[in-house]
């Protein structure tokens, strides 16, 4: 597994190659991180997808600990700030090819619990799955 502090620079490597191969990067995030800001209703099991190509974003920003841009959603324009943290995975959306990571949970939430007193497991958290 890589360490946290690679991510942030493949995030900006996949995403530069997406455009150099005049692909569509997209990102896909979790909604449950503290801090993220994203538009209402455009989340799905928990996760967004986000268009993140310079024709869809204005002033898109990526530092090691946060991606923020402006783009619009509903025709209305929104600033998005996803923890780097937050995000599951980057790809081109024309090919897919791109890269899935390990979603560690906050360092401020509790871990869950692996069965509660009446000795049924958790519900499963959503998952990202390749498909071909």
């Amino acid at each position: 597994m890589l360490p946290p502090s690679a991510k942030p620079y493949l995030l900006r490597a996949i995403y530069e190659w997406c455009l150099e191969e005049n692909h569509t990067p997209h990102l896909v995030a979790s909604v449950a991180y503290p801090g993220i800001q994203i538009p209402t209703g455009y989340s799905q099991e928990g996760r967004i997808t986000l268009n993140i190509a310079p024709r869809a974003t204005h002033g898109l920003v990526m530092t090691n600990d946060w991606i923020s841009f402006m783009a619009r959603f509903g025709g209305r324009p929104m600033k998005v700030e996803v923890p780097v943290a937050a995000v599951a995975a980057i790809f081109a959306a024309e090919t897919q090819e791109g890269l899935v990571f390990d979603l560690t949970p906050p360092t401020d939430t509790p871990p869950p619990a692996s069965e509660d007193e009446a000795g049924t497991p958790p519900p499963r958290r959503p998952g990202l799955r390749v498909v071909k």
